[in-house]
Protein backbone atom coordinates (compact mmCIF):
# COMPACT_ATOMS: atom_id res chain seq x y z
CA UNK A 1 0.00 0.00 0.00
CA UNK A 2 0.89 4.05 -0.37
CA UNK A 3 -0.16 6.91 0.78
CA UNK A 4 -1.23 8.78 -1.57
CA UNK A 5 -2.28 7.40 -5.63
CA UNK A 6 -1.68 10.33 -7.71
CA UNK A 7 -3.91 9.46 -10.82
CA UNK A 8 -3.97 11.10 -14.39
CA UNK A 9 -6.77 10.64 -17.40
CA UNK A 10 -5.40 11.60 -20.63
CA UNK A 11 -6.25 11.90 -23.88
CA UNK A 12 -4.01 13.27 -26.58
CA UNK A 13 -2.03 14.80 -24.08
CA UNK A 14 1.56 13.16 -25.04
CA UNK A 15 3.23 16.15 -24.88
CA UNK A 16 2.12 17.46 -21.25
CA UNK A 17 2.75 13.89 -19.65
CA UNK A 18 6.85 14.55 -19.38
CA UNK A 19 6.16 18.05 -17.63
CA UNK A 20 3.77 16.59 -15.48
CA UNK A 21 5.96 13.32 -15.14
CA UNK A 22 8.92 15.50 -14.25
CA UNK A 23 6.83 17.76 -11.70
CA UNK A 24 6.29 14.42 -9.67
CA UNK A 25 9.95 13.58 -9.90
CA UNK A 26 10.70 16.82 -7.89
CA UNK A 27 8.76 15.84 -4.83
CA UNK A 28 9.86 14.26 -1.77
CA UNK A 29 8.71 11.37 -0.37
CA UNK A 30 8.13 9.62 -3.52
CA UNK A 31 8.07 6.17 -1.65
CA UNK A 32 4.90 7.06 -0.61
CA UNK A 33 3.46 7.60 -3.47
CA UNK A 34 2.20 5.54 -7.18
CA UNK A 35 1.26 7.40 -10.68
CA UNK A 36 -1.45 5.72 -12.35
CA UNK A 37 -2.15 6.88 -15.91
CA UNK A 38 -5.23 5.90 -17.89
CA UNK A 39 -5.50 6.94 -21.54
CA UNK A 40 -9.08 7.34 -23.66
CA UNK A 41 -8.36 6.29 -26.42
CA UNK A 42 -5.59 8.68 -27.77
CA UNK A 43 -4.68 8.88 -31.40
CA UNK A 44 -1.63 10.80 -30.58
CA UNK A 45 2.12 9.29 -29.13
CA UNK A 46 0.79 8.41 -25.58
CA UNK A 47 1.91 4.84 -25.68
CA UNK A 48 5.59 6.24 -27.18
CA UNK A 49 5.79 8.95 -23.99
CA UNK A 50 4.83 6.75 -21.98
CA UNK A 51 7.08 3.89 -22.62
CA UNK A 52 10.02 6.61 -22.57
CA UNK A 53 8.99 7.71 -19.03
CA UNK A 54 8.77 4.44 -17.80
CA UNK A 55 12.72 3.42 -19.50
CA UNK A 56 13.34 7.03 -17.32
CA UNK A 57 11.68 6.32 -14.34
CA UNK A 58 13.89 3.39 -13.27
CA UNK A 59 11.70 2.41 -10.53
CA UNK A 60 11.51 5.43 -8.55
CA UNK A 61 8.34 5.06 -7.73
CA UNK A 62 5.46 2.64 -8.95
CA UNK A 63 3.91 3.99 -12.44
CA UNK A 64 1.09 1.90 -14.03
CA UNK A 65 -0.32 2.28 -17.77
CA UNK A 66 -3.49 1.44 -18.66
CA UNK A 67 -5.88 2.02 -21.82
CA UNK A 68 -9.56 2.21 -21.96
CA UNK A 69 -12.16 2.39 -24.55
CA UNK A 70 -12.97 6.07 -25.37
CA UNK A 71 -15.75 6.89 -22.43
CA UNK A 72 -14.38 9.89 -20.47
CA UNK A 73 -12.82 11.19 -17.56
CA UNK A 74 -15.77 9.68 -15.30
CA UNK A 75 -15.02 6.39 -16.49
CA UNK A 76 -11.16 6.59 -15.89
CA UNK A 77 -11.71 7.77 -12.67
CA UNK A 78 -13.63 4.80 -11.45
CA UNK A 79 -11.04 2.54 -13.03
CA UNK A 80 -8.74 3.96 -11.48
CA UNK A 81 -10.62 4.23 -8.03
CA UNK A 82 -10.88 0.47 -7.98
CA UNK A 83 -7.47 -0.70 -8.66
CA UNK A 84 -5.43 2.06 -6.62
CA UNK A 85 -3.17 0.95 -3.95
CA UNK A 86 -2.89 4.52 -2.19
CA UNK A 87 -4.92 5.70 0.81
CA UNK A 88 -5.71 8.88 -0.56
CA UNK A 89 -6.69 9.40 -4.67
CA UNK A 90 -5.28 12.92 -5.91
CA UNK A 91 -6.76 13.45 -9.43
CA UNK A 92 -3.65 15.63 -11.39
CA UNK A 93 -5.06 16.05 -15.02
CA UNK A 94 -2.39 15.49 -17.89
CA UNK A 95 -2.48 18.92 -18.90
CA UNK A 96 -1.96 20.10 -14.85
CA UNK A 97 1.61 19.70 -13.05
CA UNK A 98 2.92 19.52 -9.02
CA UNK A 99 3.87 22.73 -7.15
CA UNK A 100 7.12 22.02 -5.70
CA UNK A 101 6.54 20.31 -2.10
CA UNK A 102 3.31 19.32 -2.71
CA UNK A 103 3.36 15.71 -1.86
CA UNK A 104 5.33 16.51 1.76
CA UNK A 105 2.60 18.75 2.29
CA UNK A 106 -0.27 16.48 1.66
CA UNK A 107 1.03 14.01 3.71
CA UNK A 108 1.34 16.66 6.55
CA UNK A 109 -2.37 17.32 6.18
CA UNK A 110 -3.12 13.59 6.21
CA UNK A 111 -1.63 13.20 9.76
CA UNK A 112 -3.19 16.05 10.82
CA UNK A 113 -6.63 14.29 9.77
CA UNK A 114 -5.96 11.02 10.85
CA UNK A 115 -8.04 10.36 13.72
CA UNK A 116 -11.02 12.41 11.91
CA UNK A 117 -13.65 10.14 10.84
CA UNK A 118 -15.91 12.92 9.57
CA UNK A 119 -13.07 14.17 7.06
CA UNK A 120 -13.28 13.08 3.72
CA UNK A 121 -10.43 14.84 2.05
CA UNK A 122 -7.38 17.13 2.07
CA UNK A 123 -7.65 19.70 -0.15
CA UNK A 124 -5.13 23.12 -1.57
CA UNK A 125 -4.82 25.82 -3.61
CA UNK A 126 -4.66 25.44 -7.75
CA UNK A 127 -2.87 28.39 -9.23
CA UNK A 128 -2.22 29.23 -12.92
CA UNK A 129 0.76 29.03 -14.38
CA UNK A 130 1.24 33.18 -13.80
CA UNK A 131 0.51 32.03 -9.67
CA UNK A 132 -2.75 33.97 -9.75
CA UNK A 133 -5.04 31.49 -7.73
CA UNK A 134 -7.89 30.18 -9.76
CA UNK A 135 -11.48 31.13 -7.76
CA UNK A 136 -9.81 34.42 -6.41
CA UNK A 137 -9.27 35.62 -2.80
CA UNK A 138 -9.36 32.68 0.32
CA UNK A 139 -12.15 34.48 3.29
CA UNK A 140 -10.24 32.39 6.20
CA UNK A 141 -7.22 33.64 8.17
CA UNK A 142 -6.44 30.55 9.57
CA UNK A 143 -4.27 27.94 8.80
CA UNK A 144 -7.11 25.57 7.43
CA UNK A 145 -10.68 25.78 7.82
CA UNK A 146 -12.80 22.06 8.23
CA UNK A 147 -15.98 22.52 5.95
CA UNK A 148 -18.60 20.80 3.54
CA UNK A 149 -18.50 21.10 -0.09
CA UNK A 150 -21.34 23.16 0.24
CA UNK A 151 -20.39 25.91 2.77
CA UNK A 152 -17.13 26.40 0.34
CA UNK A 153 -18.07 29.64 -1.09
CA UNK A 154 -18.32 31.16 2.47
CA UNK A 155 -15.01 31.00 3.02
CA UNK A 156 -13.86 31.95 -0.39
CA UNK A 157 -13.08 28.54 -2.15
CA UNK A 158 -14.27 29.43 -5.69
CA UNK A 159 -12.86 27.77 -8.59
CA UNK A 160 -10.92 24.95 -8.88
CA UNK A 161 -9.01 23.41 -5.62
CA UNK A 162 -6.61 20.67 -5.40
CA UNK A 163 -8.67 17.68 -3.30
CA UNK A 164 -7.35 14.88 -2.56
CA UNK A 165 -9.52 12.05 -0.96
CA UNK A 166 -9.87 9.17 1.16
CA UNK A 167 -9.79 6.39 -1.70
CA UNK A 168 -12.32 4.05 0.63
CA UNK A 169 -14.89 6.66 0.58
CA UNK A 170 -14.35 7.61 -3.51
CA UNK A 171 -14.97 3.08 -3.77
CA UNK A 172 -18.26 3.49 -1.81
CA UNK A 173 -19.19 6.51 -4.69
CA UNK A 174 -18.39 5.62 -7.87
CA UNK A 175 -19.61 8.26 -11.23
CA UNK A 176 -22.57 6.55 -12.99
CA UNK A 177 -22.24 5.26 -16.13
CA UNK A 178 -25.17 6.29 -19.14
CA UNK A 179 -24.30 4.33 -23.05
CA UNK A 180 -23.03 6.27 -25.53
CA UNK A 181 -22.60 9.31 -22.80
CA UNK A 182 -19.03 10.57 -22.35
CA UNK A 183 -19.03 12.90 -19.30
CA UNK A 184 -20.47 13.07 -16.24
CA UNK A 185 -19.69 16.40 -14.06
CA UNK A 186 -17.42 15.19 -11.08
CA UNK A 187 -19.82 17.08 -8.76
CA UNK A 188 -21.69 14.12 -9.23
CA UNK A 189 -19.48 12.51 -7.03
CA UNK A 190 -18.41 15.53 -4.71
CA UNK A 191 -22.16 16.01 -3.56
CA UNK A 192 -23.04 12.87 -2.83
CA UNK A 193 -20.06 12.32 -0.80
CA UNK A 194 -20.80 15.49 1.17
CA UNK A 195 -24.66 14.54 1.31
CA UNK A 196 -23.34 12.07 3.92
CA UNK A 197 -22.03 15.31 6.07
CA UNK A 198 -18.18 14.86 5.32
CA UNK A 199 -16.00 17.62 5.58
CA UNK A 200 -13.08 18.80 4.05
CA UNK A 201 -10.09 19.96 5.38
CA UNK A 202 -9.16 23.35 3.00
CA UNK A 203 -5.81 24.92 3.31
CA UNK A 204 -4.85 28.39 1.99
CA UNK A 205 -1.64 26.65 0.06
CA UNK A 206 -0.71 26.62 -3.25
CA UNK A 207 0.04 22.69 -4.81
CA UNK A 208 -1.38 22.53 -7.91
CA UNK A 209 -0.68 24.29 -10.77
CA UNK A 210 -3.92 24.39 -13.55
CA UNK A 211 -3.19 25.04 -17.28
CA UNK A 212 -6.43 25.19 -18.81
CA UNK A 213 -6.03 24.05 -22.60
CA UNK A 214 -7.90 23.65 -26.06
CA UNK A 215 -9.88 20.63 -25.80
CA UNK A 216 -9.79 19.71 -22.42
CA UNK A 217 -13.00 19.39 -20.30
CA UNK A 218 -12.58 23.09 -18.63
CA UNK A 219 -12.73 24.39 -22.47
CA UNK A 220 -14.44 22.19 -24.18
CA UNK A 221 -18.33 22.88 -23.00
CA UNK A 222 -19.15 20.02 -21.57
CA UNK A 223 -20.68 21.61 -18.60
CA UNK A 224 -22.45 24.35 -20.68
CA UNK A 225 -25.69 23.28 -22.45
CA UNK A 226 -24.45 21.46 -25.94
CA UNK A 227 -22.38 19.39 -23.39
CA UNK A 228 -25.55 19.08 -21.07
CA UNK A 229 -28.03 17.61 -24.32
CA UNK A 230 -25.20 15.33 -25.68
CA UNK A 231 -24.52 13.86 -22.01
CA UNK A 232 -28.19 14.07 -21.15
CA UNK A 233 -28.92 11.25 -19.18
CA UNK A 234 -26.23 11.93 -16.89
CA UNK A 235 -27.38 15.74 -16.86
CA UNK A 236 -30.17 14.54 -15.85
CA UNK A 237 -28.49 12.23 -12.92
CA UNK A 238 -26.44 15.10 -11.72
CA UNK A 239 -30.06 17.65 -11.43
CA UNK A 240 -32.09 15.33 -9.42
CA UNK A 241 -29.20 15.26 -7.27
CA UNK A 242 -28.84 18.78 -7.09
CA UNK A 243 -32.58 19.02 -5.77
CA UNK A 244 -31.81 16.35 -3.32
CA UNK A 245 -28.69 17.83 -1.23
CA UNK A 246 -28.69 21.02 -2.25
CA UNK A 247 -28.95 24.07 -0.22
CA UNK A 248 -32.15 25.84 -1.67
CA UNK A 249 -30.18 29.00 -3.67
CA UNK A 250 -28.18 26.51 -5.59
CA UNK A 251 -31.19 24.47 -6.63
CA UNK A 252 -32.57 27.49 -8.06
CA UNK A 253 -29.44 28.28 -10.22
CA UNK A 254 -29.64 24.53 -11.87
CA UNK A 255 -33.07 24.31 -12.33
CA UNK A 256 -32.69 28.02 -14.48
CA UNK A 257 -29.84 26.02 -16.30
CA UNK A 258 -31.89 22.53 -16.71
CA UNK A 259 -34.88 24.81 -18.42
CA UNK A 260 -32.76 26.54 -20.78
CA UNK A 261 -31.24 22.77 -21.09
CA UNK A 262 -34.52 21.18 -22.12
CA UNK A 263 -35.90 24.12 -24.21
CA UNK A 264 -33.27 23.95 -26.56
CA UNK A 265 -33.84 19.72 -26.62
CA UNK A 266 -37.64 21.20 -27.83
CA UNK A 267 -38.61 19.09 -24.59
CA UNK A 268 -42.86 20.08 -23.28
CA UNK A 269 -43.07 21.15 -19.88
CA UNK A 270 -44.58 17.82 -19.13
CA UNK A 271 -41.98 15.88 -20.38
CA UNK A 272 -39.25 18.50 -18.62
CA UNK A 273 -40.76 17.65 -15.49
CA UNK A 274 -41.22 13.75 -16.35
CA UNK A 275 -37.07 13.32 -16.91
CA UNK A 276 -36.45 14.31 -13.64
CA UNK A 277 -38.99 12.75 -11.70
CA UNK A 278 -41.13 15.81 -11.02
CA UNK A 279 -44.87 16.36 -11.20
CA UNK A 280 -46.34 18.98 -13.22
CA UNK A 281 -47.10 21.10 -10.26
CA UNK A 282 -44.03 20.52 -8.48
CA UNK A 283 -41.85 21.72 -11.98
CA UNK A 284 -44.12 24.71 -12.61
CA UNK A 285 -43.27 26.15 -8.92
CA UNK A 286 -39.76 25.16 -9.11
CA UNK A 287 -39.24 27.22 -12.36
CA UNK A 288 -40.73 30.13 -11.09
CA UNK A 289 -39.44 30.03 -8.23
CA UNK A 290 -35.99 29.93 -10.18
CA UNK A 291 -36.92 32.56 -12.42
CA UNK A 292 -38.43 34.93 -9.27
CA UNK A 293 -34.98 34.32 -7.65
CA UNK A 294 -33.25 35.38 -11.00
CA UNK A 295 -34.95 38.54 -10.72
CA UNK A 296 -34.07 39.70 -7.25
CA UNK A 297 -30.49 38.57 -7.95
CA UNK A 298 -30.54 41.10 -10.70
CA UNK A 299 -32.47 43.38 -8.96
CA UNK A 300 -29.95 43.62 -5.80
CA UNK A 301 -26.87 43.47 -8.02
CA UNK A 302 -27.92 46.46 -9.63
CA UNK A 303 -28.46 48.42 -6.22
Amino acid sequence: MKDITIFTPTYNRSSYLRRLYDSICLQAHLDSIEWVVIDDESTDDTADTMQKIFADNKERFPIRFLKQKHGGKHRAINKAVSIAEGDYFFIVDSDDYLCKGAIEKILLWIEGVRTRNDICAVAGIAVFPNNKVIGGAINFSTEYVDASIFDRYKYGLGGDKAEVYKTSILKRHPFPEFKNEFFVTENVCWYSIAAEGYLIRWYDDAIYVCDYLPGGLTMSGANDVEGHIRNFCGYKYYIELCIKVLPLRQKFAHINEYRETVKSLGLSEHEAADAINFSGLKYKIYSFLSRLYTILRSIRKAT
